[in-house]
This record gives structure tokens, sequence and C-alpha cells, in this order.
């Protein structure tokens, strides 16, 4: 007997050689064919090891006049069997666990509704960190250039510093919890000690800007931070003590121990990096914030090393299995689901701090309205028009950038840490705007500090969209993997979700480039691009196709009309977006 091993083919054509092979043997025989049912096969690909036997010819001969349908049924009960122990070696280490760890397995639940409490919470304290700047009032006498530079100094670094360390703390849970699927009591208290740290992680980030000089407040942020690895290295111990909470591949690894001392290892370099940065406060604690500044920027610093190790002595392989957790590499995949929740989380909480200044602020006082306005509630609603109005522009601004990152995400079909890192830098943006809503109607007509009011505004739109088109590029250069075939280079929503995206970055810098040339109507200028954006939107699709056909008149006059073309076409000969650029 001797082992082939064949290319990997798809169960499908499996199925088709298997028909292809018993007809030309019957054509051979001179025997009808027979009649084939259908089989059911697995919807994956494997990699396929046959055995074949050499058998005499006298024996080949009596197996060539027997009924070919046995080939048939020995092929149907073949891939039954193949389905039978695939499902037994998921569940093999149910077999094996004791009653007591079955009685165990009946007091855990699916850790859903856990993540997303996490989810929550986590959204809320990242953008919450926007109110001590966005409440930061500046005097009409003053002059908003130089109150941006000291905010820029104080306030905004730790509005952006503390989002950028709170969604790398998500992240980083993100990726504990696609290795434990399933939680208990131990498991569910352990995660809320890790929320509470994480919560108060914006306050001793606070502390630190506050008082740069003094270490207090870099000692409290690194042992904040170092309870936190020490609580996820419990829960990583303690998960893989009962494997039946873990996630399905690797419960039937044979690595386990392999995968536990690895996350272990990648878990704990965080703490270990932030003890360092506690040391050396002492000594010179400009150092230590260099130290912090990496730990967010750590793996793509780890991947740098490792490709330059790689170049040195040569590629290393870690596990014979694949590893797809903890890789460190922009292309290791997070939960698409949670990404999305985290960020409708972030536009759902910026939309409510909108209208909670226009309740704070925009309710008159009564005996005002007696004595200024003579009791007419009309009249002195009157005096706050222009805020009304800006928060109309404002909310509808961020409705419609959530509507973009809804249609970016519909088409992507998974995300990675850099699609990841790319979303935080615009939630960031999308963080700030109720602080253009402040300034956008603070200061008197026709000022100067009003034009740099909305001058700053487009900026902070701009890259809150910039940002979401950049997600869009970067799934284009992976887009077999990581878009929807409409979308992909050359696919029929290419184009229109192109336009989607660019449609606020286009718009935002057009507007600051227009209110520098007429500064003058800076106000009616902005005012009038949040309300004509959402009457875009909803005509874009006509403005693209109206678009596309005066491009192919003008450029490609004696192309056919696309409609007589087929539509569907073989994505094999697609040439990739990648491929084009390269």
């Amino acid at each position: 007997m001797t082992r082939v091993q064949m290319r990997r083919l798809t169960p499908g054509q499996k199925h088709r050689r298997t028909i292809f092979a018993v007809t030309r043997r019957c054509a051979k025989a001179g025997k009808t064919t027979p009649r084939l049912l259908p089989v059911s096969l697995p919807a994956v690909s494997c990699l396929l090891r046959v055995d074949v036997v050499r058998c005499p010819p006298p024996l080949a001969a009596a197996m060539g006049e027997n009924d070919d349908s046995e080939i048939i049924e020995h092929h149907v009960e073949e891939e039954m069997e193949k389905k039978r122990s695939r499902s037994q070696a998921s569940s093999s280490f149910l077999e094996s666990v004791t009653p007591s760890e079955r009685e165990g397995r009946s007091g855990t639940q699916s850790s859903h509704r856990l993540l997303a409490y996490s989810d929550a919470l986590i959204s809320i304290i990242a953008t919450v960190m926007i109110l001590p700047v966005a409440h930061t009032k500046v005097e009409d006498n003053e002059e908003l250039k130089e109150s941006v530079q000291l905010l820029l100094t104080t306030k905004i670094a730790v509005y952006l510093m503390t989002f950028l360390i709170v969604t790398v703390a998500w992240a980083a849970h993100i990726r504990l919890f696609q290795v434990i699927v399933r939680i208990d009591d131990c498991l569910a208290l352990m995660n809320l000690a890790c929320m509470m740290l994480i919560t108060f992680l914006p306050y001793t980030f606070s502390l630190m800007a506050t008082f740069p000089e003094k270490v207090l407040g870099i000692l409290l942020f690194c042992a904040c931070v170092m309870v936190i690895g020490l609580i996820q290295s419990v829960i990583v111990v303690y998960a893989f003590s009962r494997p039946f909470l873990l996630n399905e591949q690797i419960q039937i690894s044979e690595n386990q121990t392999f995968y536990k001392h690895h996350i272990l290892k990648v878990i704990m370099r965080v703490p270990i990096m932030c003890l360092f940065a506690s040391i050396f406060s002492f000594i010179f604690f400009q150092l230590s914030y260099v130290l912090l500044a990496i730990v967010i920027f750590l793996p793509y610093i780890s991947q740098s090393l490792r490709w330059c190790r790689s170049k040195a002595i040569g590629q290393v392989e870690d596990t014979p299995d694949s590893m797809l957790f903890y890789t460190y590499h922009p292309n290791e995949p997070l939960s698409k689901e949670r990404v999305e929740a985290f960020s409708d989380g972030v536009y759902a909480i910026v939309a409510t701090l909108l209208i909670l200044d226009i309740c704070e602020d925009n309710v008159p006082d009564p005996a005002t309205v007696r004595d200024r306005y003579g009791g007419s509630l009309t009249a002195a609603l009157q005096s706050y028009g222009p805020e009304y109005l800006a928060y109309f522009g404002s909310f509808a601004t961020v409705g419609l950038l959530w509507f973009v990152h809804h249609s970016l995400f519909l088409h992507v079909t998974k995300t990675t840490r850099f699609m990841g890192l790319l979303n935080t830098f615009s939630l960031a943006f999308i963080g700030g705007l109720p602080l253009a809503y402040q300034l956008t109607h603070e200061f008197p007509r026709n000022s100067r500090n009003e034009l740099e009011a909305i001058q700053i505004s487009c900026v902070i739109i701009f890259f809150a969209g910039i940002f979401q088109l950049a997600i869009w590029v970067v799934a284009l250069f992976n887009e077999r993997e990581t878009l929807h075939p409409y979308v992909r280079y050359g696919g029929r929503e290419h184009v229109f979700m192109l336009a989607k995206l660019a449609l606020y970055p286009c718009v935002a810098l057009g507007t600051f480039f227009l209110t520098c040339i007429l500064s003058k109507f800076s106000a009616p200028i902005f005012h009038l691009m949040e309300i004509t954006v959402p009457f875009a939107f909803l005509v874009l699709r006509l403005l693209v196709r109206v678009g596309l056909a005066l491009l192919r008149l003008i450029f490609c006059p004696e192309r056919p009309d696309p409609r007589t073309v087929l539509e569907e076409e073989d994505e094999e000969t697609r040439t990739p977006f990648s491929a084009l650029v390269t």
C-alpha cells in the first residue's frame, strides 16, 4: 500500500472526479452508467489524503466486473464517516472530562452579553473624556488660536492619549475573548475587576497631564495597567484549566500548552514595560512617557522587529498549528461584531452629548423670560436660534458619518488589527464633534474667532472621514478576504462606495478653503454645507451614475453600453486592487 498526497480539492471537485471516473470505467466495460444520487458534501475545502492499493491484474479485472454503483456507495459512506469523525473530534473533549467538569460546564453561558456590557462601558469612558475639552469657555476678547494651542498641550492631548490607551485595552480584551468563548461566574467577576481598572485609567492620565512633573500620576497609571495584565493572565490560566471555555480550535488542538504560554507571554509584555516606566519615573521621567507611548504601537514595533529577524536569520515557525491569536501581525483578525458594537456606542454617546448641551444651556430662566421678554417664551427662544441650527447640523453630521461607517462595515467580511487602529483614529475625531458644536456658535458673527472655530470644525470632520476612507483602502489590498465581491475593485458597487466614503472629506476640505477665501460668509457657508450634505446622500447614487456616464461618453465614446455586457463576471479573471497598485 502506498500513500499519495493529492492537491487541495473542493468537495465539489472531488465529487465530479468520482462521477467522471465511474462514467469512464462504465464506458470501457460497455455498461450503462449507474444513476448517481446527489451526495451531501461539506462546504469547506480540505486536504485529502487517499490510499491507493496496488491490486494484481486478476483482482482488478474482478473489481471491474462488479457493479460500479458500489463505488458511489463507498463514496457516500466515506463522506458520512468524515462527518462523523469531525463531530466526534469536536466532542471528544466533552467525553473525556470528569463528571465534576461536566457539572461545571452546565454552569457556563455564552459570553455575548458580558462582551456587550464591556464594549458599552469602554466606549462611554473613552468618549466622555471630550467633556472637559468641550466645556472649556473661551472669552470673546481672547484669541481662539492661542486658546487652542493651550488646549492642545493639556486637555486635547489628554483626550487623544486617553482614547488611544483605552481602545488599546479594549483591543486586548477583544483578543482575549476570541480565545475564551464561554464564561462562568468566576470569569465574569474577574472581567468586572478588569473593567473597573480600565475605567479608572482616564483619571490617572488626567493626573499625569495636569501634574507632568509629579511621579504619582505615572505610578498610578502603571499600577493599574500591571494589575490589569495580572488579572488577564489569571483569566488565561483559569480558562486553560477548563478547556470547554475555550475556542473550539484550541479545544481540539494538540498544542494547548503552547497556546497558553504564548498568550501569557504576549499579555505580560505591556505590564513589564509599565514596570520599567514606573522605575524610570524616579530617574528620568521623560523616558517613562516614551515607554508608555511605545505601548500603543507595540504590535507594529514587534512586527517590524520580527520582519528584520526573519530577513537576518530566516523564518522561524512558532507552532505546527496555524496561530490565529496574539500574532502581533497587522492582518490578525479582530471580532467584526465587537468593532461595530464599540463604534456604534461612540456614535450614540457623541449624539447624546450634543443634546445634553442643549438641555443644559438653552433653557431660559423663568425670571429672565418674565422681566426681559415680557413673559413670551417664543421671543426668549428666538435668541437661541444659532445654537439650534448648530445642534441639528452637528447631529446630522454625526448621523451621516455613522451611516457611512455602517455602509462600510456592511461590506467588510473580516476586520484586522490595522483596520481597527484606523477605526480608532476615526472615532477619536468623531468624539471631538461636541467641541466643534460648541465652537461654531460660541463667538460673535463675522469675528476672527468664529472663522477659526468653523475651520477647526472642518478639520475635525475631514479627519473623521479620511480615516474611514483609509479603512476601505486597506481592505482593498486584501479584498478577497476582507470585502464583499460587490465592492471590490471593479465590482458593481465599488464606485458608489468610494463616493460615499469620499463625500465628507471632500466637502469638509472644500468648505475649509472656501471659508479662507470668503471669510465674511464663513458661518453661512458652513451651515449650508451641513444642510446640503444629507440631500447629497439621497441623490448620491444618481449622481454617481450620471458622472460615470459622462466619463464614458467623453473618454470611451465607442464603448458598448454596460447593460449589454454580462454583469456576472468570473472573479478569477478580475484584477485585484493590490496587484493593480503593484
